[in-house]
């Protein structure tokens, strides 16, 4: 009897622990589901941690608990407790593919890519069909810098219709690192299947993109015919036009001609077909986004010019807004609606009156210039702007379309997992500061995917403030803001401190009341971090021609100032003075121009800056990495910073494409 009651007791138990391993996992689920907000993904987390003592209350060895558990722990940052439970649930079951699939991740998370693809591989010996350690497989080859590899394996898992995140994330990481020296169909497919995906940061792939079409037209064959209704149906490139910049002076010139084939039949109709539509709107918004670069002969401006006197006199007779749409298009290919002398008129209408196509030019082009026009009114830097020109008032750089994809956390996770400092005493809300935070992509980055921060995001450009707060206010985030040097000084001056500061752009030499050093002095908490680059972009040796001609010349950083600097580089894409510069991002839109060349980055303020944290006594270094990401030994780097104390310039680590991380030790 005692012996069958027993049995009783444990079909029981084991029924519960089933019971609860289920819960458990569901919870999981929920706690890793990118439609959940971090708080949500929290408290489920904390669910299946309870789920789980549950269950190993009745059963402490059961192998899935145990392997569930030590994913909790991954997630929460525990990385050695998550180690430890992965292997004792193996010691239970040494067949499980689950637990080697955990241990690939934990390896990834540990930095340990080699690694990482040995525990995938064990789990595809034990199951061939495991998507998760395939896609396991892709991060860590292309962690290891095997792009094409990786890229393969992430496309193979599209093809088997896994549209997981983080595939199309790691495929659009590979792409920006591949070289296309040859059409093909199915990268063109490819591209095409990323920039449909509006999650996506298209703009680091504008190279790969650009690339894949200078190989479909066959740019660099000087007899190559490109005709404008084939372009028309393109939907690689309409796709390129709408979402990246394309640094490629060769579909640079592509997209020139395209417009000029455009306007030339227009003149020659007067009428813009339907079928070319889609292109002429595509190209618009890419004018729009490089600063109106592009160069235009005079028989353009001319025709434009009538055609601007012929919008003002439709406006003047209350046209509806679908008979003035296709003049707005043309016009809008060569200047920004928001510039020209009917502007004004405009503002009887709302955005959604006009066609649904023609709505996201106008936004670019018209309304949002409108409001980012009202926010500069909110600081003493917009009567800088007062004496210039409308065509040369600085655009917004970089320009950019959508957030890079990234995991919702939080930063006392990433100070605890990836520099491996104490958060207890952290306060519930930790305030970030970014310097030179451009137009401000990183730092909305930051204040969308970390929950427990309030970002202060700095720059000396109106533009890039204005931009910024924007796209802000259309992200509904509440807990950034973005201020001129000006207002961040004083905002130090009166007190507030943070706990993160983190170096973009460095200021130009402009700026003659900034230092960084003292402002870091100053802002900085004990126990704060400053994040730092020691490599100084923008110093290529066409950019170093190009300052000497400024400063001989006394240029102003004008439209048609900055226009003539391109040429140069564009009627000589053979020399080497200009290879490098013509590769650069910075150099296809003229807000990039205008900074490299007119306010370019003062070196003398990070030579400062790597003084002070060479200071041992205040600071510390907590953690080093090179351009691909990868942890370096501190001890050499250090031996570096101690030599810069010294006035030792030959070991100094300013040049060295390294991103360094220090705490302030008191």
């Amino acid at each position: 009897m005692y012996a069958q009651h027993h049995s009783h007791e444990q079909v029981s138990d084991q029924a519960t622990v089933a019971r609860l391993l289920v819960e458990a996992n569901i919870a999981y689920g929920e706690s890793n589901n990118p439609g959940n907000r971090h708080i949500q993904r929290i408290e489920a987390r904390l669910a299946c941690r309870a789920l789980l003592a549950e269950a190993q209350a009745l059963a402490p060895t059961d192998a899935r608990a145990l392997g569930l558990l030590g994913r909790v722990e991954m997630d929460d940052g525990h990385l050695e407790l998550a180690q430890a439970h992965f292997n004792a649930s193996l010691e239970q079951d040494p067949k499980q593919p689950q637990q080697y699939t955990n241990l690939g991740y934990w390896a990834l998370a540990s930095e340990r890519p080699a690694l990482a693809e040995h525990y995938f591989q064990e789990t595809l010996s034990l199951d061939r069909q495991s998507a998760a350690a395939f896609c396991g497989i892709a991060h860590a080859k292309r962690r290891q810098g095997f792009f094409d590899v990786a890229y393969l394996h992430y496309r193979s898992l599209l093809e088997r219709e896994l549209h997981w995140p983080t595939v199309y994330s790691g495929m659009l990481t590979c792409a920006e690192n591949l070289t296309v020296d040859k059409a093909d169909q199915q990268l063109a497919q490819d591209a095409i299947r990323l920039l449909q995906r509006d999650e996506l940061p298209h703009q680091q792939i504008g190279g790969f993109v650009a690339a894949i079409i200078r190989q479909q037209y066959d740019l660099d064959n000087p007899n190559a015919q490109v005709f404008l209704n084939a372009a028309s149906e393109d939907e690689l490139l309409i796709l390129a036009l709408q979402k990246t910049i394309m640094p490629d002076p060769a579909v640079e010139n592509l997209i020139t001609l395209l417009r000029r084939a455009i306007v030339t039949e227009v003149a020659n109709s007067a009428e813009l077909r339907d079928e070319l539509q889609p292109l002429t709107i595509a190209i618009a918004r890419y004018v729009d986004r490089t600063g109106y670069a592009l160069v235009s002969a005079e028989d353009e401006e001319l025709l434009v010019q009538a055609l601007n006197e012929s919008v003002s006199a439709q406006l003047a007779m209350a046209e509806p807004t679908h008979d003035i749409a296709g003049s707005l298009i043309l016009s809008a290919l060569y200047g920004a609606l928001f510039h020209q002398t009917f502007a004004v008129q405009l503002g009887q209408w709302n955005l959604v009156d006009w066609p649904a196509g023609l709505q996201p030019l106008m936004a670019a082009s018209y309304y949002d210039r409108a409001t980012e026009e009202a926010f500069k009114q909110n600081f003493d830097e917009k009567a800088d702007e007062l004496t210039l020109d409308k065509v040369d008032v600085p655009q917004a750089w970089p320009s950019w379309t959508q957030l890079a994809y990234r995991t919702e956390s939080s930063l006392k996770t990433v100070i605890h997992t990836s520099l491996k400092l104490p958060t207890d005493d952290l306060p519930a809300t930790l305030r970030i500061m970014i310097c030179g935070a451009e137009s401000g992509q990183r730092a909305l980055e930051l204040a969308h995917y970390l929950d427990d921060v309030e970002v202060i995001a700095v720059d000396e450009s109106l533009a890039n403030i204005a931009k910024a707060t924007h796209r802000a206010q259309d992200l509904a985030l509440q807990n950034i803001v973005f201020w001129p040097w000006s207002v961040a000084q004083r905002f130090v001056a009166d007190g507030h401190k943070v706990h993160w500061m983190e170096l973009g752009r460095l200021p130009s030499a402009q700026m003659t009341n900034v230092s960084l050093a003292a402002l870091v002095n100053s802002a900085t908490v004990s126990g704060g971090i400053v994040h730092m680059h020691t490599a100084v972009a923008e110093q290529t040796r066409g950019d170093q021609q190009i300052l000497q001609l400024i400063e001989q010349h006394d240029l102003k950083p004008t439209r048609n100032s900055l226009r003539r600097l391109r040429r140069m580089a564009l009627n000589n894409p053979q020399d080497e003075l200009w290879q490098a510069l013509l590769k650069e991002p910075d150099f296809y839109g003229l807000g990039g121009c205008r900074d490299r060349w007119f306010r370019p980055q003062d070196t003398r303020q990070l030579e400062q800056l790597m003084s002070l944290m060479s200071n041992e006594v205040d600071w510390k270094l907590v953690k080093a990495q090179d351009t691909d990401g990868q942890a370096l030994a501190l001890k050499p780097v250090q031996k570096q910073l101690r030599a810069e104390a010294l006035g030792n310039g030959v070991q100094s680590l300013i040049g060295q494409p390294l991103s360094v991380y220090f705490t302030r030790r008191r």
